[in-house]
């Protein structure tokens, strides 16, 4: 049995697939339909409307992803932010996950994402803070660089906690990482989950 797991692989999993691989992992994001007596297979509605089972791989990771609000995003804290570039070319924040403390320092960066056309994630410590008309803007600093990005009272915005095979139920949204194998099978290797109504926005 799975025992419940967040931890530097899952980071790397979940926000990182763009630079570590050619080939990023494949998304599936929907709402959880059934589950299956073992807890190891699900069937899952996708955003588009279409029906895929979903298997967990022998050593697939577990998230919870809970609600949280702008006034959780304070220097000190670590983040990944999903943003894309604006109309005047400064990098507004699509959606923002704060990581448990455990998580600092892994996944470090800033590269390519797969939520938008021209998204990118960046993974840092919020090093300021600047309050601004149309929001404030945070400026996320890691290994070798930082990016200014503005987030706005619209930007989802989630905390990440450990999560396991009890939280996979049916009527909740998950965004899992994986492959596709022959016959369209899905093999997740991480799993995010929304809580208490929650949607992962990622």
């Amino acid at each position: 049995m799975r025992s419940p797991l967040i931890a530097a692989a899952l980071l790397l999993a979940l926000s990182a697939p763009a630079w570590a691989q050619a080939t990023p992992p494949a998304a599936l994001r929907g709402i959880i339909e059934r589950v299956a007596p073992d807890r190891e297979s699900f069937d899952v509605k996708t955003r588009d409307g279409a029906e895929k089972t979903l298997r967990l791989a022998a050593d697939a990771k577990v998230a919870r992803v809970a609600a949280a609000s702008l006034a959780d995003v304070k220097p000190g804290v670590y983040v990944g932010v999903a943003a894309a570039p604006g109309d005047d070319g400064t990098l507004k924040a699509l959606e923002v996950h704060i990581f448990p403390e455990s998580m600092r320092g892994v996944g470090d960066g800033h590269r390519p994402f797969d939520l938008a056309p021209g998204s990118t994630m960046t993974n840092g410590a919020v090093n300021a803070r600047v309050e601004q008309v149309d929001g404030p803007q945070i400026v996320v600093a890691y290994n070798g660089g930082q990016q200014t990005i503005t987030v706005d009272k619209s930007t989802p915005i989630v905390a990440i906690e450990p999560g396991g095979l009890g939280d996979l139920m049916a009527g909740a949204a998950i965004v899992a990482r994986g492959s596709v194998g022959e016959g369209g099978a899905y093999e997740a290797r991480s799993v995010v989950v929304g809580v208490n109504g929650v949607t992962p926005p990622m």
